[in-house]
């Protein structure tokens, strides 16, 4: 559902005439008096103070302009307080009291959007606006496009809802369609007004999107406060406003002093259906909110003709992005027209109307320090660069995997150098080059060791790769690694058992392999700290429900190496019993859709190993499902002999309950793209292999709801 343009019956209105301001100034003057001087307050004039205190949070937290020194404020919000206290009949949902609870959440319930928050279509070019303009050309049947262009908030989405005036509801983004309700610490924000004049224009219900940050200003002092204290820093503002939205105590909310920023109206209804002005335009909704004592972006927006004038303002903002007192990513475009927006429409993931503009890879210098090495459950050993901490593009950033010997010689690395690194993408660090002409001769080489740094046993590489691995699969590095695998969300699915678990249980000598788990003594567990009745029953539950998950699952979390989760799927359709796999030799192995010599060594290989067998043995004693339990068909071979692959993030249904239906359907997965291909599913967010398929005449791209239909008409 998409908001209408909205009508109004006067032109916009400032929040504050300079009348007004004057008179809330004095007005501010006179009550100040009363509180230093503890004199009593009267009922008439309750409104008044919160009229006041309102206005000066407008003043400092919106347009960062205050008209009073801190303690001043202090001093009229304490007076209110003291009112409010003797009289609690008084008190009201929009009193400036009421933004601190007092109480701990103890849990945030689900609520659906009003209106689904879609993401943006992203861009990190300028032919990719050159293409996003030429679409919306040709949608609307015109030459010249009016833009309207804002900073892209690098912060965590937020959806506010007003009825009758007064803030009744906040959420979280959540997957777009439901969002977890943190009305209690969205209160706590202070450039959120908890009630603002919507009923001046006849508006009784609205809901406006923006987006939590973090001042770097605030971050700085917030992360000096957790030093003084003896706490670890925070790695970033986004990440501590994100953070900070599912407190449990909405005071440790208020202590962060995050803001907000508004910048969307996606739904509203009104009073009457009157004839009206219209506010027709984006900008023109920027400037409502604004007007109505929300931190809009529109000081920060500007609205132009035609796609160049929008490249200019993308790649201007992007120069002067480090002199913003607030983190931002990128641009956002969108289309200025209100009517051109409904006539273009969006997809099932965003709407054809705007796209982001994401600034390029952030860079930065700083010191290769020292290397690690670590060891993977397949036993690859990678080096990780130890850097002198950076903050980078929202990030601190202070270890990156420099992966594998011939990179290290690649890049010309020594441990001191100093090193140019970025984050492409303002996603992944990666060190782009060392500074040689910057070497002071104390720099030294990193030698890649020749014996696992974790069991010493000598490492293996095999022609061909450039990986150096530890082949002794008792190594406690591998054996850790994949019984984390073993028990994730992809695999057995053990809820309650993460990481942080397997390897507190190893430390402790209660777990030493994957059998290993389904042997726990919970007796032990019980007396550890963090493990009442509850959760240790859920823990026991979670185990006991994983014997019942499919072959298919069961062989993923294996971790065999090159065995992905259809690989995977195609070897338990192979077979009726596991273990059928150790009469297979490479040749038949290769047979099977999608396995290569590769991937058929690696199988044959971790087939032929009897310490995996008597494993395997020890798995089906405790109850797992070794056997092919193949599901009835349904009866339904509608997609017989077609190949799906799904990208991205689906709004709606699961990747495994996709997969699923596929296969309940006679079609097949596969795993990646090629002209054996048929469909390619697209969600959110979907990457390299939209790409590769565009180039493919013969693969269709279909989006989810396409894929539904597909499936209910066939």
């Amino acid at each position: 559902m998409r908001v209408e343009a909205c009508n109004f019956s006067t032109e916009f209105l400032p929040m504050y005439s300079v009348e007004q301001t004057r008179e809330m100034q004095q007005q501010g003057n006179r009550l100040l008096t009363l509180a230093k001087a503890d004199g009593p307050l009267g009922a008439k004039d309750l409104p008044l103070l919160r009229k006041v205190l309102r206005f000066h949070e407008y003043r400092y937290y919106v347009l960062n302009d205050p008209l009073l020194a801190d303690f001043e404020y202090d001093a009229l919000f304490k007076l209110l307080e003291a009112f409010e206290a003797k009289h609690p009949e008084l008190v009201s949902a929009d009193s400036p009291t009421q933004r601190v609870g007092s109480s701990l959440n103890q849990q945030f319930n689900t609520v659906q959007h009003l209106v689904p928050m879609l993401s943006l279509d992203n861009s990190y070019n300028a032919d990719d606006l050159l293409d996003f303009d030429r679409k919306v050309r040709e949608g609307a049947g015109t030459d010249l496009i009016e833009y309207c262009i804002e900073p892209k908030f690098d912060g965590a989405s937020i959806s506010l809802i007003y009825e009758n005036d007064i803030l009744v509801r906040g959420t979280t983004r959540g997957d777009g369609v439901e969002g977890e309700e943190i009305t209690t610490n969205i209160r706590q924000i202070r450039s959120v007004p908890l009630s603002a004049p919507f009923s001046r224009y006849s508006i009784q219900q609205i809901e406006i999107r923006g987006e939590i940050i973090m001042f770097k200003k605030a971050f700085e002092q917030y992360n000096e406060m957790l030093a003084a204290e003896g706490l670890a820093p925070l790695a970033n503002p986004r990440n501590a406003a994100s953070g900070s939205l599912r407190m449990k105590d909405p005071k440790d909310v208020a202590d962060r002093k995050l803001d907000a920023f508004l910048y969307h109206i996606s739904y509203y209804n009104k009073e009457n259906d009157a004839s009206d002005k219209m506010l027709s335009t984006h900008s023109g909704s920027l400037q409502f909110l604004w007007e109505l004592g929300f931190r809009s972006p529109e000081k920060e927006k500007k609205v132009v003709k035609g796609i160049q004038a929008v490249i200019d303002y993308c790649l201007a903002f992007e120069a002067k992005r480090d002199d913003l007192p607030y983190e931002i990513d990128g641009m956002v475009v969108k289309v200025n027209d209100i009517h051109l927006q409904e006539q273009l429409g969006m997809t099932s993931h965003h709407p054809r109307w705007a796209i982001a503009f994401k600034f390029k890879a952030r860079q930065a210098t700083t010191q290769l320090k020292a290397v690690e090495f670590q060891v993977g459950r397949t036993g690859a050993v990678t080096p990780v660069a130890k850097l002198e901490p950076v903050y980078l593009a929202g990030v601190t950033v202070s270890s990156i995997s420099i992966h594998n010997e011939d990179y290290i010689k690649e890049k010309d690395l020594k441990i001191g150098d100093t090193v140019l690194i970025e984050r492409a993408g303002d996603v992944i660090p990666q060190i782009v080059k060392s500074l040689p002409e910057l070497r002071n001769g104390k720099e030294k080489d990193i030698l890649f060791p020749r014996n696992c740094p974790v069991c010493k046993s000598e490492l293996f590489k095999e022609e061909g790769e450039a990986v150096w691995r530890c082949i002794n699969i008792e190594c406690e590095a591998q054996v850790v690694e994949k019984m984390i695998h073993f028990v994730s969300k992809d695999a057995m699915d053990i809820k309650s058992f993460g990481e942080a678990n397997v390897r507190k249980f190893y430390e402790m000598g209660l777990l030493k392999d994957i059998p290993g788990i389904y042997t726990l003594d919970f007796e032990k567990i019980g007396t550890l700290e963090g493990f009442g009745k509850k959760s240790l029953d859920n823990l026991r539950t979670a185990i006991d429900a994983s014997k019942q998950q499919p072959l298919n699952r069961l062989i993923y979390g294996l971790g065999i190496r090159f065995v992905g989760e259809t690989t995977a799927k195609t070897l338990a359709n192979a077979v009726t019993h596991l273990l059928d796999l150790k009469d297979k030799n490479e040749e038949e192995l290769q047979q099977l859709e999608d396995i290569g010599v590769k991937v058929a060594r690696s199988i044959y290989q971790f087939f032929r190993n009897e310490q995996n067998l008597h494993m395997l043995q020890a798995l089906e004693q405790y109850g797992l499902q070794l056997k092919n339990e193949k599901k009835e068909n349904n009866g339904n071979d509608s997609l017989q002999g077609q190949t799906f692959l799904f990208t991205g993030t689906l709004a709606k249904l699961k990747r495994n309950d996709a997969e699923a239906m596929v296969e309940a359907n006679g079609g097949k997965i596969v795993s990646g793209v090629s002209s054996k291909l048929n469909y390619l599913v697209v969600g959110e967010d979907a990457g390299s292999k939209l790409e590769k398929a565009k180039k493919i005449n013969t693969v269709k791209i279909i989006s989810e709801d396409e894929f539904l239909n597909l499936i209910q008409t066939s």
